[in-house]
């Protein structure tokens, strides 16, 4: 598996696979889809847009840029998306990874998970495998598709 910037011929996968997660409504904040109008704009104005490819399958994608701007521009913010099919396999764990030295390289001092779902044990447990710290619980900071509040657990981690 190579992790590399997107190319424009990954957006097709790279659509698919982002809007996988949306709809899965339990991680990402986002609840409108990309499309093939927005999706080049969206990935483009990221600091880094990467993508995880092995036999030219887009496997996994993360996103990394500004959390906040000015004096709190320093502070560093990602999504990530692995394809359903693939979780299990450690593609998060190597994105996470190539996302902090990414973060390093742009000359963020800080990485900031501002709504990771309580009940999202895996990445918590990745996060926290990598020298993230819970910052606390936000009670009801995350709706869900059906309506209902979950909690949501802001991580940080110095770089």
């Amino acid at each position: 598996m190579e992790i590399r910037t997107y190319r424009n011929e990954d957006l097709i996968q790279m659509i698919v696979l982002w809007n996988e997660v949306v709809a899965e409504g339990n991680a990402f904040p986002q609840d409108e889809p990309l499309t093939e109008e927005n999706a080049a704009s969206f990935f483009s104005s990221q600091t880094v847009a990467a993508v995880a490819v092995e036999r030219d399958e887009v496997q996994g994608l993360y996103i990394l840029h500004p959390n906040n701007v000015g004096r709190c521009g320093h502070i560093a913010n990602a999504s990530y998306a692995v394809s359903s099919k693939l979780r299990g396999l450690h593609i998060g764990e190597a994105l996470v990874k190539d996302s902090l030295e990414k973060a390093r390289e742009h000359g963020f001092r800080i990485m900031q998970f501002n709504a990771v779902v309580a009940s999202n044990i895996h990445a918590r447990h990745l996060y926290e495998s990598l020298g993230f710290h819970p910052l606390g619980i936000i009670k009801g900071g995350f709706r869900l598709e059906n309506g209902s509040y979950v909690d949501i657990v802001p991580y940080f981690k110095e770089l």
